[in-house]
């Protein structure tokens, strides 16, 4: 369609994530703890491996990327959701809406990129533990996560440049809480296929590269610690698989699940929990999932609360 026939939206209006205005100081507390428990959570996640020396290691240096992710892409959100639960006027700029959505798929494709990293690194350490440090130097390490971010931004600057050179004639209510992509699509006059083709295409790629990296890594690994003779060396490699495999199922799960469906069979309502356990609760698990079943971690922990005391 002609861009000169567009109306020229220069806002958007959130619904916001409930009308029911009996329930909104209950889910706003629920929400603002789930908020504050995750940045903190991540924020303390970074700060200590950042602080404690013997945390200075490939797995670590990775662990505080998919938690600084998991802080960028939730912060986008979280504030401007807890606001609009009990504000009248949910708007939010038109541009401002595309830099939320830019921010959101950014970060969240980078975490899926690091997730399938994550599964590399626990193979090198596992397979041959001798040449770990030197298979994952810091130079390696960091290169990987260049290519992370930089395949996040390239994405996320597709999806927001096509999205946002749609024509929006019509309403601009989006029935969500921030301004991603299937309820925007929605509200757009222009023909939306190629964007629907993008968006399976271009994520679909990134789902299907991070599932397959996590596989053929798993694999290995599963090869690797047959070979260990001993059944305690057996439990204490699969050990360290366990928190990375249950970070991996829920997030994928759930991204599975929101975005690979026909558009006849989206229910904004369900959505809109889907996305509140994704862009909130995921967050708040992953640095819980890592150092309540982490020892290193709980050690550090420990340390740093003896320097504290001090």
């Amino acid at each position: 369609m002609d861009r000169g026939n567009c109306s020229s939206l220069t806002e958007f209006i959130f619904l916001g994530i409930t009308t029911n205005s009996e329930i909104k100081e209950t889910l706003f507390t629920i929400l603002l703890v789930v908020y504050l428990l995750n940045t903190l959570a991540n924020l303390g996640m970074i700060i200590l491996i950042r602080l404690d020396s013997q945390l200075h290691t490939p797995m670590y240096f990775f662990l505080s990327h998919l938690s600084f992710c998991d802080l960028c892409y939730s912060t986008a959100i979280g504030p401007k959701m807890l606001v609009d639960i009990f504000a009248k006027n949910k708007s939010i700029p038109f541009f401002a809406c595309a830099l939320q959505f830019f921010i959101f798929c950014i970060f969240a494709d980078s975490e899926c990129l690091l997730l399938a990293v994550m599964a590399f690194d626990r193979y090198k350490a596992i397979s041959n533990p001798l040449l770990y440090t030197v298979n994952m130097s810091s130079r390696v390490c960091s290169m990987l996560m260049a290519g992370v971010y930089l395949v996040g931004m390239a994405d996320a600057l597709t999806h927001t440049t096509l999205a946002f050179r749609l024509c929006f004639c019509g309403p601009n209510e989006i029935n969500h809480f921030f301004c991603d992509m299937p309820p925007l699509l929605l509200l757009s006059c222009s023909d939306i296929q190629f964007n629907e083709l993008m968006i399976f295409t271009l994520f679909g790629f990134i789902e299907l590269s991070t599932i397959s990296g996590v596989l053929v890594s798993y694999c290995y690994i599963i090869l690797s610690v047959l070979k260990i003779q001993s059944d305690e060396g057996r439990f204490k490699a699969f050990s360290t698989c366990t928190s990375h495999l249950t970070a991996v199922a829920i997030f994928q799960g759930t991204m599975l699940f929101m975005y690979f469906r026909p558009s006849s069979s989206y229910s904004l309502d369900q959505d809109k929990m889907t996305s509140l356990f994704y862009t909130l609760v995921i967050p708040m698990l992953n640095p819980l999932i890592y150092s309540l079943r982490n020892k290193d971690v709980k050690e550090a922990m420990g340390r740093m609360k003896i320097k504290c005391s001090f």
